[in-house]
């Protein structure tokens, strides 16, 4: 995969999308901030959800973790070259898998992953619903539909995340 020019392009898309990703939440909790600077004498969050008042705190640590998953793999493979060689077919390569293996037989990274996969399920579950409010997608028949397609996804996506780690500890 790290020879494909396709997965080449997909990867500066993906890290670019997560850049703009990035950039547009922080602008957006910034100008709700400064909306009003000074708080509500009696607060009511009667129409704001557990998992949307903590949106930038739960960004924060997926932000964290992500920096330490690129760094774990990533950069130790692209940068740093720490990473155990593989020859296919006369061409040698950076065998991530093994890598993958080694640090998902430490009991605490498989924990500190799955912890971290529940903060981004946090993330998504928000995020996927309140994406369609923000285009303008807010109906009361279509509203519910999107959250449970939201929670099937979010659903979906952490268990797949969660499984990788849990599997290599387990049966590997």
């Amino acid at each position: 995969m790290g020879s494909n020019m396709v997965v080449k392009i997909m990867e500066l898309v993906l890290f670019g999308g997560f850049l703009l990703h990035m950039f547009y939440g922080v602008l957006l909790q910034l100008q709700n901030w400064f909306a009003r600077p000074s708080r509500y004498n009696k607060e009511n969050f009667s129409q704001t959800s557990f998992f949307s008042k903590f949106m930038i705190h739960t960004s924060a640590i997926i932000t964290v973790f992500l920096v330490i998953h690129l760094f774990d793999f990533y950069l130790n493979a692209k940068i740093f070259g720490d990473v155990p060689l593989v020859n296919y077919n006369g061409k040698e390569y950076h065998d991530l898998g093994i890598m993958v293996i080694e640090k998902f037989k430490i009991g605490g990274y498989v924990i500190f992953y799955i912890a971290c996969f529940l903060f981004l399920a946090f993330h998504l579950l928000h995020g996927f619903q309140s994406a369609f409010q923000s285009l303008g997608l807010n109906h009361r028949i279509y509203t519910p539909l999107i959250r449970a397609l939201g929670f099937l996804y979010t659903l979906f996506i952490t268990a797949g995340f969660i499984l990788i780690p849990v599997y290599i500890y387990f049966w590997m």
